[in-house]
């Protein structure tokens, strides 16, 4: 079992690893050997997971969770096959932990008080009669 927090793990059975050739640095050994890591996670069907965190780690992959709710990460960063399969797995146990993580607290929006508001508008009336006082003088009836 993949541990993801105290309570909550994952089977290593419902991980899917593909491996592909990968660009970028290497030398030869790219054109040779399928270095990079596609590993799909089915999270809309997973055992492990309870309904809310699925839906939450869904939702947190965003692109890279398809429409019927697998995740799918890709590592080509590493020039060898280990490094990506741990980089790709690294990924996908931080997006859980970011899923099984309490949500945030709804925000109530709240009404100003009274007294803030007539400061508010007292220091904008003031700021309008200070902007005003810099303009040019009235001319005078002499």
């Amino acid at each position: 079992m993949i541990p993801i927090t105290e309570r909550l793990s994952l089977d290593p059975a419902e991980l899917e690893e593909r491996f592909f050739r990968a660009g970028g640095p290497g030398g030869q050994n790219v054109n040779k050997v399928s270095t990079a890591v596609q590993l799909r996670f089915d999270a809309a069907r997973s055992p492990s997971l309870p309904q809310a965190v699925r839906d939450r780690a869904i939702r947190l992959a965003g692109r890279r969770a398809s429409g019927d709710g697998v995740i799918l990460i890709i590592a080509h960063r590493f020039r060898s096959q280990e490094r990506n399969r741990e980089d790709a797995l690294q990924r996908l146990i931080e997006l859980l932990r970011e899923a099984a993580a309490a949500p945030p607290p709804v925000r109530r929006p709240t009404r100003p008080t009274g007294s803030s508001v007539r400061r508010r508008l007292a220091e904008k009336s003031r700021r309008s009669g200070v902007k005003t006082a810099r303009g040019r003088p009235e001319p005078t009836d002499e």
